[in-house]
């Protein structure tokens, strides 16, 4: 999967299938990946309303095995692994001892003592050396599995009955972050009911020989339910619009679980000590006390689009800072995620604007996330 000229991007083993395609390629967190393929706003749209087919091989995988594999997962990261059940899957965070976030990850629990760690593209080395230098003392191994893995995701309302026709797995029974191991197209999978749009949807992790026979298979599969090829582009944009934070935007090591109002995922009555807890503790304290700048959604009552970084202003004065922003397909209008003063997060608090290139440009503050599918 990875190239062997020094300095440049690395390729999935899709690369060749997605040149085919017409796709315009950006280098993303050293992997070489398809921004889009055609309209990212059709392929926003297919998600929403269809099917679309990603490809996010460049996400990094992390088995962490052995007697104590639970007991190393539960010091190294702020959730309670020990309650994941077999074949289940959990969102939670690795933080370093000062309390910020090194990476937001998803934990699979594939055996009685087998663990699929799979972290941020841009963050797996960090996750990989932080997880191995945890381990010590520990009976369990930490095992780089970046290149034993493509990964596949298949978004959208139609996703269901598009994999249903490839592989006898129970996808009826398989709930929300769980996973199974299974056979799609032929093709030994790991069957994962996760994703990053605000779908239905799943993401199936394949080695990465069975990669294009899968895509293939998936495609033809998808044909006359509208399934596309969606590109990093859209992905954003959904992400974006169901509220879901991006590692380097909403959560960083500046900021811990509790000023990225994420406070739920650290279990602080898990058994034994983790990293971060001291410090987690006293952040939960001031966050209680005196609640940071809070997350949340801003929707342009003009055509300007916010980007990072960008001021947010009430009455003269910042008061906050867009983390990310881009039109929205599914609202027909520019949205972004901000950290606001707690004094201006409530939905609805006039005078918000943010500052375009030097004019306040008004904005609505609204509660997150701006979409939520109909289950």
């Amino acid at each position: 999967m990875s190239s062997t000229e020094p300095d440049r991007p690395r390729r999935t083993a899709l690369d060749a299938l997605h040149r085919s395609l017409g796709a315009t390629m950006t280098d993303f967190a050293g992997w070489d990946m398809p921004l889009r393929y055609g309209s990212e706003r059709d392929e926003h749209i297919a998600v929403r309303t269809k099917a679309g087919l990603f490809d996010l091989s460049h996400m990094g995988e992390i088995t962490v095995t052995g007697p104590q594999a639970v007991a190393l997962l539960n010091h190294s990261l702020v959730g309670n692994i020990a309650t994941v059940g077999l074949g289940r899957a959990r969102y939670t965070m690795i933080c370093q001892a000062d309390g910020g976030i090194l990476d937001d990850l998803i934990v699979y629990r594939l055996g009685e003592t087998e663990y699929l760690v799979v972290a941020n593209a841009s963050n797996a080395q960090v996750v990989l050396d932080a997880l191995t230098e945890r381990a010590t003392g520990f009976d369990a191994e930490v095992r780089d599995d970046r290149d034993n893995y493509a990964l596949l995701a298949v978004q959208g309302p139609e996703s269901a009955g598009i994999l249903k026709s490839l592989t006898d797995a129970d996808l009826e029974g398989l709930k929300y972050y769980a996973g199974l191991p299974g056979t799609v197209a032929g093709v030994p999978a790991l069957i994962a009911r996760t994703g990053y749009t605000g779908e239905d949807g799943f993401e199936l992790f394949v080695a990465p020989g069975d990669a294009e026979k899968l895509w293939q298979a998936l495609t033809e599969a998808g044909a006359d339910a509208g399934l596309v090829p969606c590109g990093l582009s859209c992905r954003d944009t959904l992400r974006l619009e169901a509220g879901m934070p991006l590692y380097g935007h909403e959560l960083s090591t500046s900021l811990t679980p509790f000023d990225a109002g994420l406070g739920r995922v650290v279990k602080f009555e898990k058994e034994g000590d983790f990293v971060g807890r001291e410090a987690l503790l006293a952040a939960a304290e001031r966050a209680a006390a005196e609640p940071p700048r809070v997350l949340v959604g801003l929707v342009a009552e003009g055509r300007r689009v916010p980007r990072a970084g960008y001021a947010v202003v009430a009455g003269g004065e910042v008061i906050g800072e867009v983390t990310s922003g881009a039109p929205s397909p599914t609202l027909g209008k520019p949205i972004a995620m901000a950290y606001v003063d707690a004094a201006h997060a409530a939905p609805g608090t006039a005078g918000v604007g943010v500052d375009i290139r030097g004019n306040h440009e008004p904005y609505e503050v609204v509660a997150l996330p701006f979409y939520k599918r109909q289950k």
